[in-house]
């Protein structure tokens, strides 16, 4: 696992000061505004470039935890992030979205890695990935509107439309992108200059959205940083839970040791970033709910870290050796 990705946290904790400092002390604010959702766009279509949906195939050889994972994800999982919304952030109508929004939205990336790390099988985690991407897109309006209620506060069509432009336009610039890509270029120019690329920029451009962020809300930030810290106990509870669930219930469905892993990463991984883009799109007069999605991969990317030692599947036993 390359360094940059594996001190994410630090980064995105580093952007998130820096852009609280420029924003204090410098008049930034509204120019910061309009960098944060064309950066997160960039991103996502980088993201989106690099999905190969060739691979989705391959769910079928894991039936049983393909059927646990979208249980998880779409069902306990939205039932799970209301509960804590509505137990530990009652009187914080924005935070509760904030939750919700990232709750909702399975990783579609960096799970792969951490998946990698403690070798699961990432054969079915990438096959994975663009299912999750498709479910989230058509449910998440649904999960706002329903089980965001009176805190929600926002038309439904107004929702659906941030979700189009959010996650629709960049995966219509990638498939793009990526179809030129195969009819222009031979297979290793593209793996150089395309896929190459587009992995190299997704974590600048995260970090240029955060930064401007928070350049943009500093003043919202120092006026709620009581209420974000409020955040911490449901995102714990929720990364202590969704592990236990699926090692659970990969023991009683004796899942092979690798699928074990996948399901571990691929139910417990948020998809922050499209969460965050979402926010911006779809509450643009309410920052402390983008604000907010800041706050969980503070918190989820050293729990991925800490599942990959502890749900680490063996290594593989080495075969016999030839004689002769």
């Amino acid at each position: 696992m390359p360094l940059a990705e594996r001190l994410q946290s630090l980064f995105v904790a580093l952007a998130a000061l820096a852009g609280l400092a420029a924003g204090l002390l410098l008049p930034v604010g509204p120019a910061a505004e309009h960098v944060v959702l064309p950066a997160l766009l960039l991103m996502l279509t980088a993201v989106f470039v690099q999905m190969d949906t060739a691979r989705v195939g391959e769910v079928r050889r894991a039936k049983t935890l393909v059927a646990v994972s979208l249980a998880l994800n779409f069902v306990f999982t939205p039932a799970l992030a209301w509960a804590l919304g509505a137990g530990l952030l009652g009187g914080e109508p924005d935070l509760r979205i904030g939750l919700l929004l990232l709750l909702v939205t399975p990783c579609t990336d960096w799970y792969l890695v951490f998946t990698a790390m403690a070798r699961g099988h990432t054969g079915i985690a990438a096959a994975l990935l663009p299912v999750n991407l498709v479910l989230q897109l058509l449910l998440l309006p649904v999960y706002v509107l329903l089980l965001g209620g009176r805190a929600a506060m926002v038309d439904g069509a107004t929702l659906a439309e941030s979700v189009l432009l959010v996650l629709v336009v960049p995966l219509v610039l990638a498939l793009v992108l990526r179809w030129a890509s195969n009819r222009f270029m031979g297979a290793r120019l593209r793996e150089r200059y395309v896929d190459g690329a587009a992995s190299r920029l997704v974590l600048p451009l995260l970090y240029t959205a955060v930064l401007a962020m928070f350049a943009w809300q500093a003043r919202t930030v120092l006026a709620h940083l009581g209420d974000l810290l409020a955040l911490l106990l449901p995102l714990a509870a929720f990364f202590v839970v969704l592990p236990l669930a699926a090692v659970g219930l990969s023991r009683l469905l004796r899942l092979p040791d690798d699928q074990k892993v996948t399901l571990t990463m691929a139910v417990t991984a948020r998809n922050s970033p499209i969460a965050l883009a979402i926010a911006v799109a779809a509450f643009p007069d309410r920052p402390l709910i983008a604000v907010a999605l800041v706050v969980g991969p503070l918190v989820e990317l050293p729990v991925l870290a800490l599942l990959a030692q502890l749900v680490r599947a063996p290594a593989p036993r080495p075969g016999p050796v030839p004689r002769g």
